[in-house]
């Protein structure tokens, strides 16, 4: 899973739910884990951004 957006996602990155079409907005980082719709610890910085789950790893963004 690299990147925001994951067309097999099985959970909203805006808000985590299962049965969201994808609330977040695109230039957004993630908030949610795609996958397991876990809350993601997210360190933003001018550069980009760095989120992390628990179970699935890192994912970085512009």
């Amino acid at each position: 899973m690299d990147g925001v957006t994951d067309v097999t996602a099985s959970h909203c990155t805006g808000c985590g739910s299962a049965s969201c079409p994808g609330c977040s907005r695109t230039l957004d980082p993630p908030r949610f884990c795609a996958e397991c719709g876990r809350r993601l610890t997210v360190a933003v910085s001018p550069g980009g951004y760095r989120a992390r789950c628990r179970d699935h790893g890192e994912l970085t963004g512009p």
